[in-house]
């Protein structure tokens, strides 16, 4: 089969296409013809190995090598075949998550506790989008911001990948929901169901005089200490991302709002969806979301496969609105 091999660390062009084994499903796993893939954060920053801290961080890129060779933490496509022991799939199904690796492949070996049966309503493009950025924001919702009804909630990074599915699944839950992201994504944050919106480019959202119940915070340099002057007494704030470094950051920067936090009423909180005990569960609750017509995946572009290393490329430069997919 095709896949996009990553041998050593490097720019998208350390991607090598090149012939390699088709992979043979073990217990419990399902091979999965894959239909579309999506390129995000997690790809490059184990394809550079940046930053560097990181290397030698538990769950991080390895400190000389790649430990993932085939990248590509999201998939949709078709069972293939079903390792012994799978109950649930069977070829010929439609399907969709997150395998944390191989995707970058015409073919991936899945455990069957990180698939789920692909959304109705969705296309494999669509379905492809979803499970790591919408899991990372319904973590960041339900769990980390713990946000209820009626709450405030601030999402800096609005438009993003993460960002686009905050403001929705942040709604489903009964938020009333402050986007903020540039202005010539200020209308598509808002038809996502944002209540207001707030363009970076002429406000500073950390000097408004609104107070919210959480912020999620996707995207920037802004630190802890200027965030909690927007936050309630006794509010939360999530971080996901922030501006990448090649040395430390955004490592750096989380590490100190948790250290702040502790000297703080307000709660300072990670939403890791790769270390998430239950991704099905995740699923199976975007599936419902999705099918309810609650939640939409947002697609800024779509390369074919041959193109793969231009949609990172597209990617790394952090102006995409939503999803960038690689269809198969």
């Amino acid at each position: 089969m095709k896949a996009y091999v990553l041998r050593s660390y490097g720019p998208p062009d350390a991607l090598e296409l090149t012939e390699v084994p088709k992979p043979v499903p073990g217990p419990g796993e399902v091979l999965v013809r894959v239909r579309a893939t999506n390129v995000q954060p997690y790809d490059w920053h184990y394809m550079r190995g940046e930053p560097y801290v990181a290397r030698v961080m538990p769950g991080g890129p390895g400190l000389l090598r790649p430990p993932i060779p085939i990248l590509g933490a999201d998939v949709a496509g078709e069972v293939e075949a079903v390792g012994e022991g799978v109950t649930g799939f069977a070829p010929g199904d439609a399907v969709y998550g997150m395998p944390k690796g191989g995707g970058f492949a015409e073919y991936v070996s899945v455990p069957q506790d990180l698939l789920a049966p692909k959304p109705a309503n969705l296309s494999f493009e669509e379905a492809a989008a979803v499970p790591l950025a919408a899991g990372t924001a319904l973590i960041a919702v339900r769990d980390s911001g713990r946000v209820r009804p009626g709450q405030k909630v601030l999402v800096n990074g609005a438009s993003g990948g993460v960002g686009t599915f905050a403001v929705q699944i942040a709604k489903a839950y009964g938020a009333h929901v402050t986007g903020v992201c540039g202005p010539r994504n200020a209308d598509l944050v808002r038809s996502l169901g944002a209540d207001e919106v707030v363009d970076r480019t002429k406000e500073d959202f950390t000097r408004a005089e609104t107070r919210y119940d959480v912020l999620l915070y996707l995207a920037g340099d802004r630190s802890f200490r200027d965030c909690r002057r927007v936050l309630r007494r006794k509010g939360t704030y999530v971080f996901v991302g922030a501006a990448a470094g090649r040395w430390v950051q955004p490592a750096g920067r989380m590490f100190a709002a948790l250290l702040a936090s502790l000297f703080t009423s307000q709660r300072a909180v990670g939403a890791d969806v790769i270390g998430f005990p239950d991704t099905r569960r995740n699923l199976l609750e975007l599936t419902e979301l999705i099918e309810d017509g609650r939640v939409t995946p947002v697609i800024d572009r779509r390369h074919p496969f041959s193109e793969l290393r231009a949609a990172v490329r597209y990617q790394e430069e952090g102006r995409a609105a939503g999803k960038v997919v690689v269809t198969l």
